[in-house]
């Protein structure tokens, strides 16, 4: 098995998200960023979010498995506008229960995908349990699957940086933008994607008008002389694990 990070391999990156829509809200612009690079974006997504972010689903007198197909098909489409894979596990949410059964299915993914960047939730969230649930099974599989004796094919892997993106209340979940990513070239793109979701059509200017603030955060910490454009778009993310590096930049 050639690694991710070989030199004739590109890199890659994988997404563990709770719920069939969360890639796209927090992520989005990253996943396309990566892409539009030519790499390799894998999207684990533990739940289709059927029971507790399909309300307008619901509403309508839709079925449970019909509302899972549902999700399904919108993650896809808006999988595919981005430039990524998606990896159902139908995990069930409203919770999603850790169990080591799915945590080795999740050793197996990072093991397959060789990540060299890991995007996940955050560790604190005190109105959905199941996105710090997805968030220590990112965290616990990465670990997992670094160690020789742990029982699950595939090559170990390397030590991936992990990032942590932007949840929906982040004052409520200890969120601190500690990273601004410029995603403005790919907004366009991100927007498409996110009107893939038309069970949460709600949200759609909720993330356009946090990318817009984050974007202004973006321009005035890079300073006035980086060239930005007028209307810079941007994604928050934190970091669990120090940063590794030669040179402070």
């Amino acid at each position: 098995m050639t690694h991710a990070n070989a030199p004739d391999s590109p890199r890659s990156t994988l997404v563990v998200t709770a719920h069939a829509g969360d890639f796209v809200w927090r992520a989005g612009g990253a996943i396309a960023l990566a892409a539009s690079r030519g790499e390799k974006v894998t999207i684990a997504c533990l739940t289709y979010g059927e029971r507790g972010e399909s309300a307008k689903a619901w509403r309508e007198g839709r079925k449970l498995e019909e509302i899972k197909a549902m999700r399904r098909g919108e993650a896809e489409a808006a999988a595919a506008v981005l430039g990524a894979e998606v990896v159902f596990f139908d995990a069930g949410d409203y919770p999603l229960t850790v169990t080591p059964e799915l945590t080795d299915r999740l050793v197996a993914v990072y093991r397959q995908v060789q990540p060299d960047v890991v995007l996940t939730h955050p560790l604190d969230d005190p109105y959905n349990g199941d996105h710090p649930a997805a968030a220590r099974m990112a965290l616990d599989a990465r670990v997992l699957a670094q160690a020789v004796g742990y029982p699950a094919g595939g090559e170990v892997i390397g030590a991936p940086p992990v990032f942590l993106f932007e949840p929906h209340q982040p004052e409520m979940c200890g969120f601190r933008p500690e990273v601004l990513l410029d995603i403005s070239a790919v907004w366009e793109t991100k927007r498409r994607a996110m009107e893939c979701l038309a069970a949460q059509q709600h949200l759609w200017d909720y993330y356009t008008d946090l990318a817009v603030r984050r974007g202004v955060q973006l321009k005035r910490n890079a300073g006035p002389n980086l060239g930005l454009a007028h209307t810079t778009m941007a994604e928050a993310y934190m970091r669990p694990y120090p940063q590794v590096t030669g040179e402070l930049a």
